[in-house]
């Protein structure tokens, strides 16, 4: 009874090790979906920050809906574009999807 007893305790100890090891290809899958996924997304989304932090009176723009204008004024939350002569839209930051080199939009 006594030898069952500690060949059991031993055995006991291997199947700690054996169940740390499958969790390694767990890990590994997320640790790759980490980096090509995830990380991308952050940084996308930091540079589509920055570039709303540095709009000023001026740029032309683009929305996410596809309105090109030239910014009029900035708030806090909402931009002001002109999307015609004399026709103006608010739009909210994050709405503004990508801006122009200057000159893009001659006849505005």
């Amino acid at each position: 009874m006594l030898i069952s007893s500690a060949y059991a305790q031993a055995a006991g100890a291997t199947d700690a090790a054996g169940s740390m090891m499958q969790f390694l290809p767990i890990v590994l899958m997320f640790v790759v979906l980490w980096f090509l996924m995830i990380r991308p997304q952050q940084k996308k989304a930091k540079e589509h920050q920055a570039m709303l932090d540095a709009l000023a009176k001026g740029d032309e723009v683009v929305t996410g809906g596809g309105i090109a204008g030239r910014v009029v004024k900035i708030g806090e939350n909402y931009i002001t574009v002109e999307i015609a002569a004399g026709v103006e839209i608010q739009v909210q930051k994050p709405a503004i999807a990508l801006t122009l080199p200057k000159g893009t939009l001659k006849n505005l």
